[in-house]
């Protein structure tokens, strides 16, 4: 049986990379590096910087592999991304047939946390479902982009006492501001934020969390709102991709004290 592993390795500060990490890869006889173009070659060199760093077993081999673009026209959603799994599915388990042995060991690195918006496991799900590749797998929790985004902004996650919600820019005004106070809003291409109209709603907002490029604004929804949206583009035009995430808050500590 191959051995998978899916580890963490923050949002793009190497020295996010926790011991426990370090010591997956350097267990690992393989480790596959993504390629998403050279639009995001920038995402594969953070990754095999943290592998340059950290990994002292000379032992292991370093396997590129191509991610394909999900489809988007005449599907929804969920049939889009369905299908790009799927391909995907079909991508690893070639990988892992053609270049992991019997008992051999496998890592693949992925930003933030594997558990919080990201596909891989999902994928690697798909992968032992269909049972051509008899494996099991485990995963190695990283700093997620909300913990950076805090620690950035020096702020807390919520509200003494209250919940927080976890959402996409697609679904955010089903609950900020009429049932969340505190929103993190992940995965806004459209950014969402700017049709929110309350005068009382706060954004920290932030862009290539924990690198060099890193980007923060913050302030009241209704002042900063179209400084984001032009920082964003400009942003994006100079990298050719852009990671960003922010959270809403409306209402302060102790104002509810029923």
């Amino acid at each position: 049986m191959r051995h998978i592993q899916i580890v963490g390795i923050g949002t793009g500060n190497p020295e996010h990379m926790t011991v426990q990490a370090i010591n997956t890869l350097n267990a690992a006889d393989v480790i596959f590096i993504p390629s998403k173009g050279a639009a995001k070659a920038e995402l594969a060199d953070v990754r095999k910087d943290i592998c340059e760093r950290y990994v002292t077993n000379k032992t292991i081999r370093f396997i590129g592999y191509e991610v394909p673009s999900r489809r988007t026209a005449d599907r929804s959603y969920v049939q889009g991304v369905d299908e790009w799994h799927e391909e995907i599915s079909a991508i690893y388990e070639r990988l892992f047939l053609e270049h992991l042995a019997e008992k051999e060991r496998a890592a693949f690195l992925v930003w933030g946390d594997p558990g919080l918006y990201d596909s891989t496991l999902r994928i690697i799900e798909r992968v032992a479902a269909r049972g051509n590749v008899p494996l099991d797998y485990g995963i190695i929790p990283g700093i997620t982009s909300i913990q950076a985004l805090t620690a950035s902004h020096r702020i807390p996650l919520n509200l003494v006492g209250k919940p927080v919600q976890i959402t996409t820019g697609r679904r955010l005004a089903e609950s900020f501001p009429g049932i969340a106070e505190t929103a993190v809003v992940m995965l806004d291409g459209q950014q969402a934020f700017s049709k929110i109209d309350d005068p009382d709603a706060y954004i920290y907002w932030g862009a290539y969390l924990g690198t060099k490029d890193e980007i923060i604004i913050s302030g009241r929804l209704a002042d900063v709102s179209e400084r984001i949206v032009s920082t964003r583009e400009e942003a994006r035009a100079r990298h050719g991709w852009i990671m960003d995430i922010y959270l809403l808050r409306k209402g302060q500590d102790f104002d509810d004290r029923t």
